[in-house]
Protein backbone atom coordinates (compact mmCIF):
# COMPACT_ATOMS: atom_id res chain seq x y z
CA UNK A 1 0.00 0.00 0.00
CA UNK A 2 1.82 3.25 -1.28
CA UNK A 3 0.78 7.12 -0.71
CA UNK A 4 -1.06 8.95 -3.22
CA UNK A 5 0.52 11.46 -5.54
CA UNK A 6 -0.31 14.61 -4.32
CA UNK A 7 1.98 16.85 -6.44
CA UNK A 8 -0.69 16.66 -9.27
CA UNK A 9 -2.79 19.44 -10.27
CA UNK A 10 -6.43 19.14 -9.88
CA UNK A 11 -9.77 21.46 -9.26
CA UNK A 12 -10.21 23.42 -6.42
CA UNK A 13 -12.90 23.07 -4.43
CA UNK A 14 -14.10 26.11 -2.85
CA UNK A 15 -17.59 26.11 -0.39
CA UNK A 16 -19.69 28.70 -0.49
CA UNK A 17 -20.13 30.35 2.81
CA UNK A 18 -22.36 28.83 5.00
CA UNK A 19 -24.48 30.58 7.63
CA UNK A 20 -23.03 29.58 11.03
CA UNK A 21 -19.93 28.73 10.05
CA UNK A 22 -16.65 30.19 11.04
CA UNK A 23 -14.17 31.68 8.98
CA UNK A 24 -11.28 28.52 10.99
CA UNK A 25 -13.91 26.08 10.17
CA UNK A 26 -14.94 26.98 6.39
CA UNK A 27 -11.16 26.89 5.82
CA UNK A 28 -10.57 23.35 7.68
CA UNK A 29 -13.38 21.93 5.61
CA UNK A 30 -12.03 23.50 2.18
CA UNK A 31 -8.19 21.86 2.93
CA UNK A 32 -10.39 18.70 3.99
CA UNK A 33 -12.55 18.70 0.36
CA UNK A 34 -8.83 19.83 -1.28
CA UNK A 35 -6.27 17.40 0.31
CA UNK A 36 -5.22 14.18 -1.70
CA UNK A 37 -4.42 12.54 1.32
CA UNK A 38 -8.30 12.58 2.16
CA UNK A 39 -9.88 11.48 -0.79
CA UNK A 40 -6.75 8.99 -1.19
CA UNK A 41 -7.99 7.54 1.95
CA UNK A 42 -11.70 7.65 1.10
CA UNK A 43 -11.09 5.50 -2.06
CA UNK A 44 -8.95 2.83 -0.34
CA UNK A 45 -12.01 2.60 2.98
CA UNK A 46 -9.01 3.78 5.46
CA UNK A 47 -10.65 5.54 8.36
CA UNK A 48 -8.10 8.45 8.46
CA UNK A 49 -5.73 10.81 6.01
CA UNK A 50 -3.13 9.66 9.44
CA UNK A 51 -2.64 6.10 7.74
CA UNK A 52 -0.60 7.23 4.66
CA UNK A 53 1.60 8.63 7.75
CA UNK A 54 2.50 5.52 8.74
CA UNK A 55 2.95 3.87 5.59
CA UNK A 56 5.38 6.25 4.51
CA UNK A 57 7.08 5.76 8.07
CA UNK A 58 7.08 1.82 7.09
CA UNK A 59 8.35 2.30 3.56
CA UNK A 60 11.19 4.47 5.13
CA UNK A 61 11.90 2.26 8.06
CA UNK A 62 10.77 -1.36 7.38
CA UNK A 63 8.85 -1.57 10.74
CA UNK A 64 5.99 -3.62 9.71
CA UNK A 65 6.65 -7.37 9.80
CA UNK A 66 4.35 -10.58 8.69
CA UNK A 67 3.32 -12.14 11.77
CA UNK A 68 4.48 -9.27 14.23
CA UNK A 69 2.96 -8.28 17.37
CA UNK A 70 1.81 -4.65 17.35
CA UNK A 71 0.53 -2.29 19.68
CA UNK A 72 -1.13 1.04 18.41
CA UNK A 73 -2.18 3.68 21.48
CA UNK A 74 -4.96 6.33 21.11
CA UNK A 75 -5.82 4.33 18.13
CA UNK A 76 -8.83 5.36 17.22
CA UNK A 77 -10.74 5.71 14.69
CA UNK A 78 -8.44 2.96 13.71
CA UNK A 79 -6.11 4.49 10.58
CA UNK A 80 -2.91 3.01 11.85
CA UNK A 81 -4.13 -0.41 12.84
CA UNK A 82 -5.77 -0.50 9.99
CA UNK A 83 -2.33 -0.20 8.20
CA UNK A 84 -0.56 -2.70 10.71
CA UNK A 85 -3.13 -5.38 10.33
CA UNK A 86 -2.73 -5.57 6.42
CA UNK A 87 1.09 -5.65 7.69
CA UNK A 88 0.84 -8.19 10.09
CA UNK A 89 -1.06 -10.45 8.16
CA UNK A 90 -2.92 -13.39 9.57
CA UNK A 91 -0.11 -14.49 11.90
CA UNK A 92 -0.07 -11.47 13.49
CA UNK A 93 -1.28 -9.83 16.48
CA UNK A 94 -2.92 -6.07 16.44
CA UNK A 95 -3.98 -4.49 19.72
CA UNK A 96 -5.29 -0.95 19.11
CA UNK A 97 -6.08 0.64 22.43
CA UNK A 98 -7.59 4.16 22.99
CA UNK A 99 -9.82 6.29 25.48
CA UNK A 100 -12.13 6.71 22.99
CA UNK A 101 -14.56 3.52 21.59
CA UNK A 102 -13.47 2.52 18.40
CA UNK A 103 -15.54 0.48 15.86
CA UNK A 104 -14.74 -3.02 15.22
CA UNK A 105 -11.94 -4.00 13.01
CA UNK A 106 -11.43 -7.36 11.73
CA UNK A 107 -7.79 -8.68 12.48
CA UNK A 108 -6.95 -6.48 15.69
CA UNK A 109 -8.11 -6.65 19.25
CA UNK A 110 -9.97 -3.38 20.40
CA UNK A 111 -9.82 -2.44 23.94
CA UNK A 112 -10.73 0.49 25.36
CA UNK A 113 -8.79 2.10 28.01
CA UNK A 114 -6.34 4.52 29.54
CA UNK A 115 -2.79 3.24 28.99
CA UNK A 116 -1.31 3.97 32.03
CA UNK A 117 -3.52 1.92 33.84
CA UNK A 118 -1.78 -1.82 34.76
CA UNK A 119 -5.26 -3.21 33.89
CA UNK A 120 -5.07 -1.68 30.29
CA UNK A 121 -1.57 -2.97 30.29
CA UNK A 122 -2.34 -6.52 31.29
CA UNK A 123 -4.85 -6.84 28.86
CA UNK A 124 -2.83 -5.87 26.22
CA UNK A 125 0.01 -8.17 26.86
CA UNK A 126 -2.75 -10.97 27.00
CA UNK A 127 -4.14 -10.10 23.50
CA UNK A 128 -1.00 -9.86 22.16
CA UNK A 129 0.00 -13.56 24.11
CA UNK A 130 3.70 -12.48 24.57
CA UNK A 131 6.08 -9.29 24.47
CA UNK A 132 5.09 -6.78 21.78
CA UNK A 133 7.85 -6.00 18.47
CA UNK A 134 6.14 -3.14 17.61
CA UNK A 135 4.76 0.35 20.24
CA UNK A 136 2.94 2.95 18.03
CA UNK A 137 1.73 6.43 19.27
CA UNK A 138 0.22 8.57 17.09
CA UNK A 139 -1.33 10.27 20.34
CA UNK A 140 -1.48 13.84 20.85
CA UNK A 141 -3.18 16.33 23.40
CA UNK A 142 -5.39 18.97 22.58
CA UNK A 143 -3.99 22.33 21.39
CA UNK A 144 -3.97 25.33 24.03
CA UNK A 145 -2.47 27.47 20.58
CA UNK A 146 0.35 28.35 22.93
CA UNK A 147 3.33 26.73 20.88
CA UNK A 148 5.40 26.20 24.05
CA UNK A 149 2.99 24.35 26.22
CA UNK A 150 1.97 22.22 23.49
CA UNK A 151 4.89 21.00 22.99
CA UNK A 152 5.77 20.29 26.75
CA UNK A 153 2.36 18.38 26.66
CA UNK A 154 3.22 16.44 23.84
CA UNK A 155 6.54 15.66 24.55
CA UNK A 156 4.90 14.51 27.80
CA UNK A 157 2.55 11.82 26.48
CA UNK A 158 5.43 10.63 24.19
CA UNK A 159 7.46 9.82 27.53
CA UNK A 160 4.56 8.20 28.90
CA UNK A 161 3.68 6.37 25.92
CA UNK A 162 8.03 5.06 26.18
CA UNK A 163 6.93 4.03 29.61
CA UNK A 164 4.34 1.71 28.34
CA UNK A 165 6.68 1.12 25.32
CA UNK A 166 9.21 -0.10 27.91
CA UNK A 167 7.27 -2.43 29.93
CA UNK A 168 5.81 -4.29 26.85
CA UNK A 169 8.57 -4.83 24.36
CA UNK A 170 10.76 -7.59 22.97
CA UNK A 171 14.04 -7.16 22.78
CA UNK A 172 14.99 -5.91 19.43
CA UNK A 173 11.66 -3.68 19.38
CA UNK A 174 10.74 -0.70 18.26
CA UNK A 175 8.62 2.49 19.31
CA UNK A 176 7.25 5.29 16.84
CA UNK A 177 5.96 8.45 18.57
CA UNK A 178 4.44 11.33 18.02
CA UNK A 179 5.88 14.56 19.23
CA UNK A 180 6.17 18.90 17.76
CA UNK A 181 8.93 20.73 16.66
CA UNK A 182 10.81 22.35 19.78
CA UNK A 183 13.59 22.50 22.04
CA UNK A 184 12.81 20.56 24.78
CA UNK A 185 12.91 16.83 24.64
CA UNK A 186 16.25 16.15 25.40
CA UNK A 187 14.81 14.02 28.39
CA UNK A 188 12.59 12.02 25.73
CA UNK A 189 15.70 11.73 23.24
CA UNK A 190 18.00 10.84 25.94
CA UNK A 191 15.78 7.79 27.28
CA UNK A 192 15.29 6.70 23.60
CA UNK A 193 19.14 6.46 23.11
CA UNK A 194 19.57 4.74 25.95
CA UNK A 195 17.26 2.28 25.26
CA UNK A 196 17.26 1.72 21.99
CA UNK A 197 20.18 1.24 19.50
CA UNK A 198 18.93 3.58 16.39
CA UNK A 199 16.67 7.16 16.91
CA UNK A 200 15.53 8.87 14.19
CA UNK A 201 13.20 11.77 13.58
CA UNK A 202 10.67 11.10 10.59
CA UNK A 203 8.15 13.97 8.77
CA UNK A 204 6.38 11.70 6.50
CA UNK A 205 5.31 13.45 3.12
CA UNK A 206 1.25 13.63 4.63
CA UNK A 207 1.95 15.49 7.65
CA UNK A 208 0.85 18.78 6.29
CA UNK A 209 3.97 21.33 5.89
CA UNK A 210 2.07 23.80 8.22
CA UNK A 211 2.49 21.15 10.72
CA UNK A 212 4.97 21.80 13.43
CA UNK A 213 4.45 17.58 14.01
CA UNK A 214 7.40 14.91 13.93
CA UNK A 215 7.52 11.33 14.58
CA UNK A 216 10.07 9.32 16.50
CA UNK A 217 11.39 6.33 15.43
CA UNK A 218 13.27 4.18 17.47
CA UNK A 219 14.60 0.34 16.26
CA UNK A 220 16.36 -2.09 18.28
CA UNK A 221 15.21 -1.98 21.97
CA UNK A 222 17.85 -3.19 24.40
CA UNK A 223 15.47 -3.93 27.72
CA UNK A 224 14.63 -7.42 28.33
CA UNK A 225 11.40 -7.16 26.58
CA UNK A 226 7.82 -8.11 28.64
CA UNK A 227 7.75 -11.22 30.87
Amino acid sequence: MKGPSPGGRGLTTRLRTAKGRTTASQKWLERQLNDPYVRAAQARGLRSRAAFKLIEIDEKYRLLKPGARVVDLGAAPGGWTQVVVQKAGPRGRVVALDLLAMDPLPGATVLQGDFQDPAAEQAVLTALDGPADLVLSDMAPNTTGHGATDHLRIIGLAELALDFAIKVLAPGGGFVAKVFQGGSEKTLLEALKRDFASVRHAKPPASRKDSSELYVVAMGFRGEGAK
